[in-house]
C-alpha cells in the first residue's frame, strides 16, 4: 500500500485475524478533512486508521473505540467489543458531535449493534460518518438514517467495494474518489 508518509500506514499492519484492513491515504485524508472541519469532539469507532491520522489537536478531542488493544496505551483508546455495543464508560454517552463508524463486518446482526453505539455516543444533532457496501443502503437509512454519498472509500486489500453514509451534507464527499470512480457509481447502467 503506498501510504505518502502516513506513518500509521507505514508501521501497522493489518490484522486478517480481526478482520482489519485500512482506508488508503487519500480515503483517509477525505474523512479527516471531514472531522477537521465539524470543529467538535469526535469518536471514531472500529476506525484506528483515521484515528492515528488525525492532526494532534483534533487527537486531542477524540477517542477511538477499538477491540485491538496493541493501541491501548494511547489515552484516547477506549475498549470496546461490539457484541457488548453500550457497555462503555458513561461519560462517553452522548459526548461527540462526530461519531466515525467502520465496522469489521457488514451484516445486519453487526449493524444493529453499532447502531446502538452510535447512538449511545452521539449527541443530539450530531454528525455520522459510516462505512459498508452499497446493498446495505436501505438498511443504513432505517438503522441510523443515513444516506449514500458520492464517494466511496478505497480499502485496497478489502475484495469488495464500500460506500460511505451520512447524516449531513458534505461538499467534500459530494465528489468522486478518483482512486476508485471516474463516473457517477450510483447511476444505472445502460445495458441493464
Amino acid at each position: 500500500m503506498d501510504s505518502h508518509g502516513n506513518s500509521f500506514l507505514d508501521e501497522t499492519g493489518e490484522r486478517s485475524d480481526l478482520n482489519q484492513y485500512w482506508f488508503s491515504q487519500g480515503t483517509i485524508g477525505a474523512f479527516v478533512d471531514e472531522i477537521v472541519d465539524s470543529r467538535g469532539s469526535v469518536a471514531l469507532v472500529s476506525s484506528p486508521s483515521v484515528y492515528f491520522s488525525l492532526p494532534q489537536e483534533v487527537r486531542s478531542r477524540s477517542r477511538v473505540l477499538d477491540y485491538d488493544r496493541q493501541w491501548d496505551s494511547d489515552p484516547g483508546f477506549v475498549f470496546y467489543d461490539f457484541n457488548a455495543p453500550v457497555e462503555l464508560p458513561e461519560d462517553l454517552r452522548a459526548a461527540f458531535d462526530f461519531v466515525l463508524v467502520d465496522p469489521p463486518f457488514i451484516t445486519r446482526e453487526v449493524w444493529e449493534k453499532y447502531a446502538a453505539t452510535t447512538r449511545f455516543l452521539l449527541r443530539d444533532g450530531g454528525k455520522v460518518l459510516c462505512t459498508t457496501i452499497a446493498e446495505n443502503a436501505e438498511m443504513m437509512q432505517e438503522l441510523l438514517g443515513l444516506s449514500p454519498v458520492l464517494f466511496r472509500p478505497s480499502i485496497p486489500n478489502l475484495v469488495y467495494q464500500y460506500s460511505v453514509y451520512t447524516n449531513y451534507t458534505s461538499e467534500g464527499l459530494a465528489e468522486l474518489n478518483p482512486e476508485i470512480d471516474d463516473k457517477d457509481w450510483r447511476a444505472p447502467s445502460v445495458n441493464g
